[in-house]
């Protein structure tokens, strides 16, 4: 899927163009689906802006933390749900048991090799998160999308895009033992996020033409006008 996707060459769009393609995405495990996707990703945005005026990268990482879920659309090769939403965890290592579903990994033959099946697996103590292999979603997507861009969002809004999914880590506190002192800094940030994703709905709609103006300030500072996807 990395390979595959690295390329970027599906499409060449802005952020904004994007968030527009997003009202064409239904996520079945989103409880916040009543609403298009761009209502969802602004409303987490603004929550964020309320909260922490100063943070600018910050509310744009809410605004565009889910884009990667495009990879459901026939475009994008309409990839199935369960290849790009719902919780991520590592490969390569022990499945954890706080992985929702873990059970069902005993159908998985990682689940019974000693190279794969320890604490560490593949990997070493404190090796850090940027070098341990994650299940492929739409969080690794965007996470290489801004990357492969030259997006200047700070590292705390690249590690909240590559692991907001990653709810072993930041809900149940699995993994540490992977993480260097950079992962533990983001983490910091990934845990003030998470309160404004998830169901973040609120009954005040948002006025989408009155706050675009601000939203496509903050995506001309950090991102290029268009994006290779």
């Amino acid at each position: 899927m990395r390979q595959e996707y690295s390329k970027l060459n599906r499409m060449e769009m802005s952020i904004w163009e994007c968030c527009e393609l997003l009202n064409d995405v239904v996520d079945e495990s989103d409880p916040d689906l009543d609403e298009p996707q761009i209502e969802h990703l602004l409303q987490t945005a603004e929550a964020i802006r309320r909260d922490y005026p100063n943070e600018d990268w910050l509310h744009l990482t809410g605004l565009i933390h889910d884009l990667g879920k495009v990879l459901l659309l026939p475009s994008f090769g309409g990839l199935p749900q369960w290849a790009v939403v719902g919780d991520t965890y590592p490969v390569g290592c022990a499945f954890n048991d706080s992985i929702v579903h873990h059970k069902y990994f005993k159908e998985n033959p990682d689940y019974y090799n000693p190279a794969y099946n320890t604490k560490y697996g593949v990997y070493s103590k404190r090796c850090g998160l940027e070098n341990v292999l994650m299940s492929w979603g739409h969080d690794d997507y965007m996470y290489l999308v801004a990357k492969e861009n030259h997006s200047t969002l700070p590292s705390a809004a690249l590690f909240i895009i590559r692991y907001h999914s990653f709810y072993a880590l930041h809900s149940s506190g699995e993994y540490r033992h992977l993480m260097n002192e950079e992962d533990f800094e983001n983490l910091k940030w990934l845990h003030v996020f998470n309160k404004y994703d998830l169901y973040s709905k609120s009954k005040v709609r948002v006025d989408v033409e009155k706050v675009k103006p601000y939203y496509l300030s903050l995506i001309k500072k950090y991102f290029p006008a268009k994006l290779k996807w």
